[in-house]
């Protein structure tokens, strides 16, 4: 969404407004100046969660009505559905962007609500063609588009900018990308002069941090496992690092993955349900492995680890491919799909 406001910000005849209403209304990546930010005054209360949300469904509305916008874009497969049931009976179109993992259930209540609720949207938008064809066994809708995430071009900062051996993952401490695994993969395979990067930080209440250090110190490879936490700009640590190893096995569009390949880093990378497969072309651009195969990632890390003359092939093919996710290319159809679509 930081990459879509720049984009529509610099348009002259758009006017753009970021309506943010989620218990956390923190902004963290930067927005321009030239943005009309909205967010509601009243801090969520979680202890009275009922009527906290009834409130925020009210704020959007009266927001809404106050900005009267040509085109509404939502993001995330729980919100979405909150933000077309807080506008029922208006007349703006509201587009929605779906961006979880596509075979996911998000429960009874909320799988049944996107039944119900996503044929009022003017049109949905899913990340990949997989994600597409899984959405349209459960859901009906006349006016889909594939559009995955745009993906900044990473170059160095800096003539003095040099590869680190260094193997790289960036992701949420959570148990469905599988750090614990690749600790472990990491201890078996790697030479004593490598390093292992891990950029992300607890969430989903999993505290994980504290039990993959132990992991480290428990295998005899806590110096050579460095975890960096949360960090605004990782573009450094993609472009100071040689391999990105990626063991989700749960993801709607890996950005992760994309940035790595624009910093023309090699990936290995699980083949989960979504993502991955169209961005990596096995063997051309990086490693695909099958959900779980665990030896053949290791495999496959290794001999990364081992030829750097295949992390450069590998890597500058990376770069290369990468290139149809720009955020040039991406922010024109997302400006297409919301704002040029026939209004009669």
């Amino acid at each position: 969404m930081s990459e879509l406001v720049h984009y529509f910000a610099a348009r002259e005849e758009l006017k753009v407004h970021l309506v943010l209403y989620g218990i956390s209304r923190e902004i963290f990546y930067p927005i321009p100046d030239n943005i009309l930010i909205s967010i509601p005054r009243f801090r969520f209360n979680n202890k009275w969660r009922l009527w906290y949300t009834v409130k925020t469904m009210l704020f959007l509305r009266a927001t809404i009505k106050k900005i009267k916008p040509d085109s509404i874009l939502s993001f995330g497969e729980y919100w979405n559905s909150f933000v077309l049931l807080s506008l029922l009976g208006l007349k703006y179109p509201v587009f929605v962007s779906d961006r979880s993992q596509p075979d996911k259930s998000l429960g009874w209540f909320h799988d049944t609500l996107r039944q119900l609720i996503y044929p009022t949207a003017r049109g949905i938008i899913c990340q990949t063609e997989r994600a597409k064809e899984i959405f349209l066994t459960r859901n009906k809708h006349s006016n889909i588009a594939v559009i995955g995430n745009p993906i900044k071009d990473l170059k160095p900062i800096s003539k003095t900018t040099q590869r680190e051996k260094n193997v790289l993952m960036v992701g949420r401490l959570i148990k469905s990308k599988h750090q614990d695994k690749l600790i472990e993969m990491f201890a078996k395979v790697s030479l004593p002069d490598w390093k292992l990067i891990i950029v992300g930080y607890d969430h989903l209440k999993q505290h994980n941090m504290l039990r993959l250090k132990e992991l480290a110190i428990n295998l005899g490879i806590d110096h050579r496992v460095v975890f960096m936490g949360k960090q605004e700009n990782v573009e450094e640590i993609y472009l100071e690092s040689s391999i990105f190893a990626f063991t989700s096995s749960s993801e709607g569009f890996p950005n992760a993955i994309g940035e790595a390949m624009s910093a023309g880093l090699p990936v290995v990378a699980f083949d989960c349900v979504a993502g991955p497969s169209e961005m990596i072309t096995d063997g051309h651009n990086g490693f695909l492995i099958p959900l779980f195969d665990f030896r053949q990632f290791e495999e496959r890390l290794a001999a990364l680890i081992n030829d750097e003359s295949l992390r450069a092939k590998l890597g500058s093919n990376a770069k290369e491919s990468i290139k149809k996710y720009s955020s040039e290319t991406i922010c024109k159809a997302f400006y297409k799909f919301v704002l040029q679509y026939d209004r009669h």
